[in-house]
């Protein structure tokens, strides 16, 4: 059964607000603990305490030492120990860096605890939560019929709000729109300073959020600037510059779930072109700050993930395919036009003329078509 998450904007009074932030604080400090634990234990030559072990420890040794832990949701704390573990798997699976210790000032203030009891429940304008009861909570959306609580998780962003992600179990419906024949499909090529370019030659530009806002941006950073560190004002100012910036990245979310439900919506298959966005926002090519404001990354996953709950495919076409080389009519590569700089181009063998964009993103359907047949071909 797959899960899905829902995440809702809480409200917390000024007494649930101090109970949530004691729980990020024994979090972190039993995160913290247990790291010094596990380095004590390998410098004495002992093996590795697994983390159903260093639950009992936390629950038998650190709760008496330290009592204001029992203050605090206990399945918290659990899920603390398993992130821990989880970093140390990672890194023992060379996935990951040793894990460090977690600051107060730069760890992501955010826990979770578990489903039991009917501890969580979704109410009419509130979210009832361990240790907290009812929070007054934006109910957005209810949690469909037959769907299963399986967990929460409090956060609070650097802007200062509080939101609440409700983990949900539920059996998928959606049935599977792909058959045999050739399926309603359409390729997609990354645009640089906008999204995408469609097969078909639609154009998806980038509302350019950020840059947008660059002037405001400046205004509260010289702002910010002025304050002392550590004073009352300079938290005020930092909040205000933490809502711009959480604004922006709002816009931006807004605009890519609309765009992205669009095209799951019209399209059974979609065809991509896998990309390191990384390297094209280096410095050399001049395009780092559109690059990262239109959010093309989060655009695909955003497209995979609504894809697949209608029971459609996207099809991810090999970054090293020349798909804008090559003529979509007559197949032949040209390696003439490899630069960014040709915008457009006549085949030498057919000699039809291509814009760059829409020629791209017609060979990466067809290369995208040849992936889906082949992939059902062999699953059949």
């Amino acid at each position: 059964m797959p899960n899905k998450a829902y995440k809702y904007r809480i409200y917390p009074n000024a007494k649930q607000g101090e109970q949530i932030e004691r729980t990020f604080g024994c979090c972190r400090f039993v995160y913290n603990q247990m790291l010094a634990l596990q380095n004590e234990r390998y410098e004495q030559g002992e093996k590795y305490l697994a983390k159903f072990k260093a639950n009992n420890y936390c629950n038998q040794v650190l709760k008496k030492e330290y009592v204001f832990l029992k203050e605090v949701d206990k399945f918290a704390l659990t899920n603390s120990i398993w992130n821990l573990d989880s970093a140390f798997r990672n890194f023992f699976d060379h996935r990951a860096r040793y894990p460090k210790f977690k600051c107060k000032r730069t760890c992501a203030k955010t826990y979770t605890t578990n489903y039991s009891n009917e501890n969580i429940a979704i109410l009419n304008n509130a979210i009832k939560l361990p240790k907290l009861k009812a929070v007054k909570a934006k109910i957005h959306r209810p949690i469909p019929e037959g769907w299963k609580i399986k967990g929460a998780t409090i956060s609070q962003v650097s802007s200062g709000e509080y939101y609440c992600s409700i983990l949900l179990e539920h059996n998928r419906t959606a049935p599977s729109c792909l058959s045999d024949k050739k399926p309603n499909a359409t390729g997609l090529d990354y645009k640089s300073d906008g999204l995408y370019v469609s097969m078909s030659g639609i154009v998806c530009g980038s509302p350019k959020h950020l840059q947008k806002s660059l002037k405001r941006v400046a205004n509260e950073h010289k702002k910010l600037s002025r304050k002392k560190p550590g004073s009352k004002n300079y938290e005020k100012q930092r909040r205000r510059l933490a809502k711009q910036y959480r604004h922006i990245a709002n816009q931006r979310k807004d605009y890519l779930h609309k765009e992205s439900l669009a095209l799951a919506e019209k399209y059974d298959v979609v065809c991509v072109e896998t990309l390191n966005l990384r390297n094209i926002s280096n410095k050399k090519f001049h395009i780092g700050m559109q690059t990262m404001d239109n959010g093309y990354g989060m655009f695909l996953e955003m497209l995979e993930y609504k894809l697949d709950d209608r029971g459609k495919e996207m099809i991810k076409v090999d970054k090293y395919y020349p798909s804008s080389q090559i003529c979509s009519l007559c197949g032949l590569k040209n390696p003439g036009v490899k630069k960014l700089s040709v915008h457009y181009w006549e085949c030498p063998n057919c000699h039809a003329i291509h814009n760059r964009d829409i020629n791209a993103a017609n060979n990466i359907y067809r290369e995208g078509l040849r992936i889906y047949s082949e992939r059902h071909l062999a699953s059949a």
